[in-house]
């Protein structure tokens, strides 16, 4: 699939060279009511939204879910279903099941590949999967991908997807990134920098930064990252609304969500 010039007009909403927020998935809508709300506001110039039911879609339809979902696309939001790869480690019968639950009870307009491998080795296997979400999706430009690789993936994944996660990680290690040569070759709109425990003093600095290595949609939060638990029970630092919301709405977009 050709991702050129559909696809710069699918996130042109917010304007040439205006970075654009994606939400990795934020946590159940009864948990997180407040956080769902805001991303339907006015003024915020959301790219896509995450929906994560249970690590996936769930076992059945749920009505909260369902809503939100709703009331995103109505909102003119691409609602994308959250598909763990593993790392390439599991089953592509699984990850098709999982997809078709989403197309099936959500309506998805596209899908967040997380933890998806960035190596030479699994290109074809990725390359396999992208394709048959995008028959499954069944969208005129077939719908809106994100490898969420969360670091710089061989140059091969450019050919795959629309959209890649080059950076996920602490504002710590965000400040001293740099991004791969090759992606100079591609416009922002192809990269996403997702980055947690940004403080407010630095958001400035932060926003800086994703627009000189060439992002052009991002997330920053001030939640920092819970490690105690480790990786099963730890809860994501994106699974919230970071502080300063508003204010991130309105130095990147064209209102202020209020």
């Amino acid at each position: 699939m050709a991702y050129g010039m559909a696809y710069g007009a699918a996130l042109s909403a917010t304007g040439p060279d205006r970075l654009g927020l994606g939400v990795p998935g934020y946590a159940h809508p009864l948990l997180a009511p407040a956080e769902w709300a805001a991303l339907t506001r006015p003024g915020a110039p959301l790219h896509w939204a995450v929906l994560n039911v249970a690590g996936g879609p769930g076992t059945r339809p749920d009505p909260h879910c369902l809503e939100a979902a709703g009331r995103l696309r109505n909102a003119g939001v691409k609602v994308l279903g959250h598909l763990d790869l593993g790392h390439g480690a599991r089953p592509f019968e699984e990850l098709v099941s999982d997809a078709q639950r989403y197309v099936d009870w959500y309506r998805v307009d596209g899908f967040l590949l997380d933890r998806c491998p960035a190596d030479r080795a699994h290109l074809a296997d990725v390359r396999r999967t992208a394709a048959t979400l995008e028959v499954l999706l069944d969208h005129a430009d077939g719908g809106h991908l994100v490898l969420g690789h969360g670091c710089h993936p061989h140059p091969g994944y450019t050919r795959i997807a629309g959209q890649m996660v080059t950076f996920s990680g602490s504002w710590a290690d965000y400040r001293w990134s740099q991004a791969a040569q090759w992606t100079a070759d591609h416009p922002p709109e192809r990269f996403v920098h997702l980055v947690h425990g940004v403080p407010r003093t630095h958001l400035d600095e932060a926003l800086r930064i994703a627009r000189w290595q060439g992002a052009g949609t991002i997330f920053f939060t001030d939640q920092a990252e819970d490690r105690s638990a480790g990786r099963a029970g730890q809860t994501s630092p994106f699974a919230a609304l970071p502080g300063y919301w508003d204010e991130i709405v309105s130095r990147i977009g064209p209102g202020v969500s209020e």
